[in-house]
């Protein structure tokens, strides 16, 4: 296949990590492989950056060799959704995080999703926004901080998680709206 070049490879790797960040997270309590809860939630955190990290190498290398393909625009921001997706999802099942918000985490991407496919019907281009970029910034710490779960040893690391998941949670509402009136026109039936 001609559109398997090395950012798609990365973008596969990242969608692979998936599995064992989800059996290492889940696996350490009980200890599946001798590990500590600690160790385990440590471990799931570098394949968590890991897999992180590969988002930011693909989409470098895709642009500076001019390696951007049809499957990496579509596999690269499904391989995002499914990373962070598949940890809050952990995360409500280890109670780290109420499901409420995840939910509308969720349903947020799922809105932005439907929306640039009838953008793209349309032949509309919608770029990111700052807010955008913020909102992921606020979910990636929240979520490594969630992970590692320091708050339970530490009362200022569980202030700080919260905080820093109030901020997320604003921020996926606010760039959601931003989004939705920037580009309210691709919901007109006015041509």
């Amino acid at each position: 296949m001609k559109d398997m070049n090395l950012p798609n490879k990365l973008t596969l790797f990242r969608v692979f990590l998936i599995i064992p960040f989800i059996i290492v997270l889940l696996g350490g309590p009980e200890g599946w492989f001798g590990l500590t809860i600690e160790v385990a939630d440590w471990i799931a955190l570098a394949i968590f950056i890991l897999a992180s990290l590969t988002d930011l190498a693909d989409g470098k290398i895709a642009r500076k060799y001019n390696l951007v393909t049809t499957f990496g625009k579509f596999a690269d921001p499904l391989a995002d959704k499914l990373l962070v997706c598949a940890a809050l999802i952990v995360l409500v099942e280890m109670e780290r995080i109420p499901a409420w918000i995840v939910v509308v985490i969720i349903s947020r991407e799922f809105i932005i999703s439907g929306f640039r496919l009838v953008a793209a019907d349309s032949n509309v281009v919608i770029a990111a926004s700052y807010w955008g970029k913020f909102k992921t910034t606020f979910q990636m710490i929240m979520v490594c901080l969630m992970i590692v779960n320091l708050g339970q040893k530490w009362e200022w690391m569980k202030v700080l998680t919260d905080i820093t998941m109030w901020i997320a949670l604003a921020l996926t509402v606010i760039s959601l709206m931003d989004y939705l009136w920037k580009n309210r026109s691709v919901l007109s039936d006015k041509k």
